[in-house]
């Protein structure tokens, strides 16, 4: 497919774009033997949406653990509760399957703190941000990255609610399961679409070039200028 993707999109260009919502199953996970059924199902697929959320907190310095796990697939969004229970082993299988691709943006810290709750060996993830500029993308959040690549707006209205209530409201759950699975999708287009990386910068004018290795050599094989020692000197004064 030909790429007619646009390097950037501002905020006046995406609040005229129609709100992006998952359509399918959410399920909600807070004990383990719910996992179990939710993982073998995630297992069953080649590539699924992958995101977590965070209780926010407003006092500097303090950070609270993972609350919420999202893993979706086309047709049904899990949303495994880790702040009601454990990272059990069916979902840790998930996390190291290298047979089901994790998609997801700025995986790197949800990996770390996943690591938190429990060690693991990350496997088979692939992160939106580090891939989106081989398609000439230079923004880098899931708002902008959709925008860009499906001309659609995700809503981020419940960013900042409380991850850790006791019951999530169907706000949350949409929210959730939308920011996971529309990784998914974007990285399908992405697959079917010809890529045409970002253009190198250009050299800032006016620049000072850098020595080259043959005026680095020159400068060592400069001769060093002997000066005369005093009559009985040792040289080790």
């Amino acid at each position: 497919m030909e790429n007619n993707f646009a390097t950037n999109i501002d905020n006046d260009q995406l609040s005229l774009l129609p709100v992006c919502a998952f359509r399918g199953k959410i399920v909600v996970v807070d004990d383990p033997e719910a996992a179990e059924a939710a993982c073998a199902d995630l297992l069953s697929h080649a590539v699924i949406g992958f995101d977590t959320e965070t209780r926010p907190t407003f006092r500097p310095g303090a950070l609270n653990k993972v609350a919420l796990l999202q893993l979706s697939t086309p047709e049904t969004g899990y949303l495994f509760r880790l702040c009601k229970m454990p990272l059990v082993k069916p979902v840790i299988k998930v996390l190291e399957s290298e047979d089901t691709l994790k998609v997801g943006a700025d995986i790197k810290n949800d990996i770390r703190a996943l690591q938190e709750l429990r060690r693991f060996k990350p496997k088979g993830f692939a992160d939106l941000q580090g891939m989106v500029a081989e398609w000439g993308i230079a923004d880098k959040s899931v708002r902008k990255m959709a925008g860009i690549i499906m001309g659609v707006r995700v809503s981020k209205a419940q960013r900042l609610s409380n991850w850790e209530a006791a019951t999530l409201t169907p706000a949350q759950q949409m929210y959730a399961v939308t920011d996971a699975w529309v990784c998914e999708r974007m990285y399908g287009v992405l697959m079917r679409t010809d890529k045409r990386p970002l253009p190198m910068p250009e050299p800032v004018a006016g620049e000072p070039e850098k020595a080259g290795p043959s005026t680095e050599r020159k400068r060592r094989r400069r001769p060093r200028r002997k000066i005369a020692k005093p009559e009985g000197s040792t040289g080790k004064e």
